[in-house]
Formats: structure tokens, C-alpha cells, sequence
């Protein structure tokens, strides 16, 4: 091993913005805030969102701008988480491939992410 894993960076228009999302979404502690970057940490990682003055927001399914990255978060219950990110501030996308095993959201900055129930290491899931 080289380094540990310490997590992704998102970038985006309005990091305070995407970084208090997130934390609303999953918890976690806004541990640097600035203009251009934001750190919302967890016990093991964190995660990142970074200013980006051309940022596209990702079209999917469309591939005209690709979703480049996503994030998954575990959901016991997806009613229920679903409501909770709706009220984070997510948008649920027109298109849900697998809705009784993932749902799929746009966070304000336009990234997708998802909630899944899905926990079996021994395949891939559905295309998302």
C-alpha cells in the first residue's frame, strides 16, 4: 500500500453549498471551509468539493456531459431515505433503472448519486 484511501473530490460550482448538502445527506463534520474548497470529514474519509468556474453539470442518462463520477449511500429503507434527500435538497432523475434496489438523485450541483439497498460483493448491479 502507498497511502490510505482518504476519499473523492467533487467539483462544482458552489462548494459551501454541494459541502452543507452532504452533510445533511450523510452526516459528517465540515472540517475546512473556504472559497474554492470544502472538506466534509467522516471518522475515515472525507469527501471534497472544490470550486470549478467552467463546471458542466453531468446530463445523465444522457452522455452529452458525463456523470464523470457518483457516489452511493447505503439505504435500509429506500422510501424513506428517498424523502429524507428530497428534503436535503436532492432532485430525484427521471430515469430509476433499478428502483427497488437503487434510487438515483442529482445533488444541487447536478451530480447523480445514489441510495442502495445492494450489498452482494458477488456480481455487479444493475447498470445504473
Amino acid at each position: 500500500m502507498v497511502a490510505p484511501f482518504w476519499g473523492p473530490t467533487l467539483d462544482c460550482p458552489d462548494p459551501l453549498e454541494l459541502g452543507e448538502f452532504y452533510q445533511r445527506v450523510a452526516g459528517g463534520e465540515l472540517a475546512v471551509v473556504h472559497e474554492a474548497f470544502v472538506e466534509l470529514r467522516f471518522e475515515t474519509f472525507s469527501i471534497g468539493f472544490q470550486r470549478d468556474l467552467n463546471y458542466r453539470a453531468p446530463t445523465w442518462p444522457e452522455p452529452r456531459v458525463p456523470q464523470q463520477c457518483h457516489l452511493d449511500f447505503m439505504a435500509e429503507d429506500l422510501d424513506a431515505e428517498q424523502a429524507r434527500v428530497i428534503e436535503a435538497g436532492a432532485t430525484p432523475t427521471a430515469v430509476q433503472p433499478g428502483p427497488s434496489v437503487f434510487r438515483v438523485f442529482l445533488d444541487p450541483a447536478g451530480h447523480p448519486f445514489c441510495l442502495t439497498t445492494w450489498r452482494t460483493p458477488s456480481g455487479p448491479p444493475e447498470s445504473r
